[in-house]
């Protein structure tokens, strides 16, 4: 059995004029909303066995942060420079790059592609994976590169506002 965790990076600020896309830091919605999925994460216990992130700044921060929090070594995190305005195609040789000592992997990128990867391989409708979002997907397989498209199975799908975070009490 193989898992596949993929996490849209937490909201990101528009404010600061004249900073690229790839640059742009977290605002606060995203990182009350981080740090609620984050201790998701750990409440749950996943703890995968490799994280790729998007070296996107707010991507490498919820990256971060999210690893942290559930007991991951920072330092083995790895930053994947073709997630960032990716395609489909650049995660299928991700995932085909891996090496079968792999069980468990969590992928922090960005949307559309996101979306489309979390629909194509799960066979599942999400339609649009919100900021911050998480998608659970298991496969029946020995080995990553036997995925094809619709053959996992979606195990969970959560986002901050399927939960009210305006009460003290989620935080």
């Amino acid at each position: 059995m193989k898992k596949i965790y993929l996490m849209r990076h937490a909201k990101s600020s528009w404010s600061e004029e004249g900073i690229s896309d790839f640059d742009r830091p977290l605002n606060k919605r995203g990182e009350r909303d981080l740090s609620f999925m984050a201790n998701r994460l750990k409440t749950f216990n996943v703890k995968p066995n490799l994280i790729v992130s998007s070296p996107a700044k707010r991507t490498q921060k919820t990256t971060k942060t999210v690893a942290a929090t559930i007991s991951y070594n920072i330092d083995n995190i790895i930053y994947n420079k073709s997630l960032y305005n990716s395609s489909y195609d650049a995660y299928r040789d991700l995932l085909n790059s891996l090496d079968n000592k792999f069980n468990s992997l969590f992928i922090v990128a960005h949307n559309p592609t996101l979306t489309q990867i979390a629909e194509r391989l799960s066979g599942q409708i999400l339609i649009n994976m919100p900021t911050c979002s998480i998608a659970c997907i298991e496969f029946d397989i020995k080995n990553f590169k036997q995925i094809k498209d619709k053959s996992g199975k979606l195990l969970f799908f959560d986002y901050p506002k399927k939960h009210d975070l305006s009460n003290s009490y989620c935080l």
